[in-house]
C-alpha cells in the first residue's frame, strides 16, 4: 500500500511539473519574437479588482488587470430612443447574418415568413471558437461618443418638459472621461487575413474568443453575440506591482478620478494573450 501511495504521488508531481512546464512553455512562445500588436492603455481599458475596504490583502498576492471591451449595438430601436456602447459580448452591430455565415454558422434566410424550426436550429448551433479584432479609440469609439452626445440632448429635451430624468445626464460626460475606448468591431478565422484588413499594429490587436447565436427569437434576421475573448486578463508583475497601489476600480461610480489615472502598454503575442510591458502613473 505505502508503495502504491508513493508511485501516485511521484506520478501526481510528475503530472504537475509537465502541466507548469506546458505553460511555462506556451507564455514563452507567445512572447517569443516581436508582439503582434501593442496598444496603450490607461485605467479606461484595464480595470482593478474590486477589494473590499475591510480585507486584508497578502503582500505578495498576485493582481490582474481586466480588459475593458465593448460593442456597438444596432442604432435606435423603436423600444430605446439611443442604443449605448455595452460593456462585454451583447449583440454587435456587425455580427449579422452574413458575418455569421462567414464564421461558420448556419443562418436561416431573412423572412417575415420565417419558420421557426429554422430558428430553432440556428439558436441551438454550439459556439464557436474565432478570431476577435479590437479597435483602441476608432470609428467605433467616436460612434459611441456621437451617440451619448444626442442620448443626453434627448435627455435634456425631456428635462425641459417637466420629465424628471437628471440620474441620466451625466452618461455624455462619463463616455468622455471613463468609457472604454476598446471595441470588438470584428471577427473572422483567419489571422492574416484580418491583419491584412487592420494593419496598424498599435490601433487594433487580433484575440481569441467564443462566438454563439444571440437567442432574439423575436429578430427576423440572424444574430450573433461574443460570448467571452479567451484570455481578458492581465498579470501586474511584481515590479510593477507599487504602480496600482491606492487605486480605486474604475466603476466605483466616480466620473473622473485623476489620482487613479495609469497609463499601461500591452502586448499582444504569438498566441494572441497579452501581457504588461510598461506601467506608470500619469
Amino acid at each position: 500500500m505505502n508503495w502504491n501511495r508513493r508511485i501516485a504521488t511521484l506520478a501526481g508531481l510528475a503530472l504537475l511539473a509537465l502541466t507548469n512546464a506546458v505553460a511555462l512553455g506556451g507564455v514563452a512562445w507567445n512572447r517569443s519574437g516581436e508582439p503582434d500588436a501593442t496598444l496603450h492603455l490607461t485605467q479606461r481599458e484595464l480595470t482593478l479588482p474590486y477589494v473590499r475596504s475591510d480585507a486584508r490583502e497578502e503582500e505578495n498576492s498576485g493582481l490582474s488587470l481586466h480588459l475593458n471591451w465593448r460593442t456597438l449595438p444596432p442604432p435606435a430601436t423603436k423600444d430605446r430612443e439611443v442604443d449605448l456602447a455595452r460593456q462585454g459580448g451583447a449583440f454587435p452591430q456587425w455580427l449579422d447574418a452574413n458575418k455569421m455565415s462567414s464564421l461558420g454558422f448556419t443562418a436561416p434566410v431573412p423572412s417575415r415568413h420565417q419558420p421557426e424550426d429554422d430558428n430553432a436550429r440556428f439558436l441551438w448551433q454550439t459556439t464557436r471558437s474565432v478570431l476577435i479584432v479590437l479597435e483602441l479609440d476608432g470609428a467605433a469609439n467616436q460612434e459611441a461618443l456621437r451617440r451619448a452626445d444626442v442620448y443626453a440632448a434627448t435627455i435634456m429635451a425631456k428635462t425641459a418638459h417637466g420629465e424628471n430624468n437628471s440620474v441620466w445626464e451625466p452618461q455624455s460626460q462619463r463616455e468622455r472621461l471613463t468609457g472604454s475606448r476598446l471595441f470588438a468591431i470584428d471577427a473572422g478565422l483567419d489571422a492574416v487575413a484580418l491583419r491584412a484588413i487592420y494593419p496598424d499594429r498599435t490601433k487594433y490587436a487580433i484575440v481569441h474568443g467564443r462566438i454563439a447565436p444571440s437567442g432574439l427569437r423575436d429578430e427576423r434576421q440572424a444574430r450573433g453575440a461574443i460570448e467571452s475573448i479567451s484570455v481578458d486578463e492581465v498579470n501586474v508583475p511584481l515590479a510593477w506591482r507599487s504602480i496600482f497601489d491606492g487605486i480605486r476600480p474604475s466603476y466605483d461610480g466616480t466620473l473622473d478620478e485623476p489620482a487613479s489615472h495609469f497609463q499601461a502598454t500591452v502586448a499582444f503575442g504569438r498566441r494572441f494573450e497579452p501581457w504588461l510591458v510598461t506601467a506608470a502613473r500619469r
